[in-house]
């Protein structure tokens, strides 16, 4: 990697963020696999995340489900599945064989162990791990018959899914489990089957099932060097620290990736090291007109980074976090949050800035049409984040 380079500040760390995540108005993009290509992945915990995403930045935002929807359900550009830190985000299809090999190998290895172990011990040993590759196997024999299917509609063709086990016996967590919802899970985290449609609208959380298609990835070592070269030329500079948070690796293997990978070093304010793609040392020019951006929650552009001072004030945090660290639906003004925002049950978009520093008259002009564009390609669709915070609940409360 080589020793410490230039200096990358914080004014050209908000410049890189505002063109490469598509946020500035000449930087928006034609569709969303143009999106997901420059974020990466878009985060998929909560459905409506990878929507709100990336009718932020399209150019014509009236297109954003038709455009979402054709990406993932028919031209199949677009994939959601386990990846790093052991959620669901959406990525380009050509990335996924990166993503599973890189990440998602080593937690199916555990997710399967667990799985086996924990339907023997649950069921005191009344269900075996033979028996649940039986099932297993015809479970995916009727989901390939099918094309797509939902868990009930699978339970009908092997009604050996529905056989229960205790999970934890004895200890403060202790629940039951049906087999159906944790053998669906481990088969997502192995790769073997892949959501389809949801069963209601598109901020709907419950999908159907389909069996994924076969796929050969690199080695894990080549894919996390892969998978770096990817983040970095979307987000660097990032520190070691970052990178470790997002990919959810050993710092072993951050460091192996990053030398696999070229990576140059520069440095940072507040004394750090961030690291950027081979090649992307040089300096980058700002948008040239100032930009603002009502992001959704879980979006991948707050929640990037690890490190967030250069784009977020510590101060806001705990009106714009979850207690477990979830970022809520933020406003943003030339490359930093400024505030929030929420939908209220009439459909009215709202928002509140929490640092006016800089904005004035023209920012606030800005973030109001950046309302006025959510609420229009919104129409009659209510959003609520999976993943509340106290300063949206307190907006969409009115």
């Amino acid at each position: 990697m080589g020793a410490q380079g230039r200096h990358i500040g914080v004014a050209e760390r908000r410049a890189r963020l505002a063109l490469r995540h598509r946020l500035a108005g000449a930087a928006g993009a034609a569709g969303p696999e143009e999106v997901a290509g420059s974020l990466v992945a878009l985060h998929g915990t909560d459905p409506a995340t990878v929507y709100l995403s990336v009718g932020a930045r399209l150019t014509d935002s009236r297109r954003t489900v038709g455009e979402v929807e054709r990406a993932l359900y028919e031209d199949r550009t677009l994939v959601r599945m386990h990846g790093m830190r052991h959620t669901v985000f959406v990525f380009p299809a050509g990335l996924a064989a990166v993503v599973h090999a890189s990440t998602g190998l080593a937690v199916a290895e555990k997710a399967r162990a667990a799985l086996v172990a924990d339907v023997v011990t649950g069921s005191g040993g009344r269900l075996t791990g033979e028996w649940l590759a039986e099932v297993e196997a015809s479970a995916l024999a009727a989901l390939a018959r099918r094309g797509e299917a939902t868990v009930n509609e699978l339970v009908r063709d092997e009604p050996r899914l529905r056989e229960r086990f205790t999970y934890g016996a004895g200890r403060s967590y202790e629940s039951p489990q049906t087999v159906s919802s944790r053998l669906m899970r481990v088969l997502g985290v192995e790769g073997r089957v892949v959501r389809g449609r949801p069963l209601g609208a598109w901020t709907s959380s419950q999908f159907r099932w389909a069996v994924a298609a076969p796929h050969s990835g690199p080695a894990p070592a080549e894919a996390r060097a892969e998978l770096m070269r990817c983040w970095l030329r979307a987000c660097g500079p990032a520190s070691e620290a970052d990178l470790k948070w997002w990919t959810g690796w050993k710092v072993t293997d951050v460091r192996r990736a990053l030398a696999a990978a070229g990576a140059v070093a520069v440095s940072l304010d507040g004394g750090l090291t961030g690291y950027v793609a081979d090649g992307d040392e040089g300096p980058v020019a700002g948008p040239g007109e100032p930009w603002a951006a009502l992001l959704p929650g879980l979006d991948p552009t707050a929640m990037g980074w690890q490190e967030r001072d250069w784009f977020l004030a510590p101060e806001l945090r705990p009106a714009l976090f979850d207690r477990s660290g979830n970022v809520g639906p933020t406003v943003w003004w030339n490359g930093r949050v400024v505030g929030g925002w929420a939908q209220r049950a009439d459909g009215e978009v709202v928002w509140r800035v929490l640092d006016a520093a800089g904005l004035g008259r023209e920012g606030h002009d800005a973030v109001a049409a950046q309302a006025d564009r959510l609420s229009a390609w919104l129409g009659a669709t209510r959003v609520t984040p999976r993943f509340r915070t106290p300063l949206e609940r307190e907006l969409a409360a009115g």
